[in-house]
């Protein structure tokens, strides 16, 4: 277990008393899915498998398996995690997306997992559902020549950004 002074595995910038420990001693709960997934992060660190497994969205633990979990927590050294992306979507509030890459050594070698992370609320606490290794996928919005501008101008696109196009 990480010395509750020292800094948080997750690369916070806090201790981990102040960022993850909390969380990880189930005296509080992840208030967004960012905090959930650094949470996760450090429980790889401290090599708790039990917590990996409790924030699992119900319903989706069957296929977790804490044996291969320990194993690849144990087999190195988590050396950071890198937040690359947060999304929430208004349209979709208990629902949230991390993309973040964990980076960690085995027998002094570099390593790096770069996943996108999907979270969903319930009963208001944040769970871990599944990932994609990567990025995943953006949704592009298709302007047409008569929509509205995307620059908020009012005016037809073809009049407006579009006649650069």
């Amino acid at each position: 277990m990480t010395d509750k002074a020292s800094a948080c595995p997750c690369n916070s910038g806090k201790s981990f008393a102040e960022c993850c420990g909390p969380y990880i001693a189930h005296e509080k709960l992840p208030a967004t899915p960012e905090a959930l997934m650094r949470s996760r992060y450090s429980a790889y660190a401290v090599v708790d498998v039990a917590y990996l497994e409790e924030t699992l969205l119900p319903g989706t633990r069957d296929d977790f398996d804490a044996e291969s979990a320990r194993n690849w927590a144990q087999s190195g050294v988590w050396t950071g995690l890198e937040i690359r992306n947060t999304e929430n979507d208004p349209a979709t509030p208990d629902e949230g997306y991390v993309e973040f890459v964990a980076h960690y050594e085995v027998e002094g070698k570099p390593h790096a997992h770069h996943e996108t992370s999907r979270f969903v609320r319930q009963d208001g606490q944040w769970w871990y559902v599944d990932g994609v290794t990567g990025q995943r996928p953006r949704r592009v919005v298709k302007v047409g020549r008569n929509d509205p501008c995307l620059c908020g101008s009012g005016k037809k696109y073809k009049k407006c950004c579009g006649m650069a196009a």
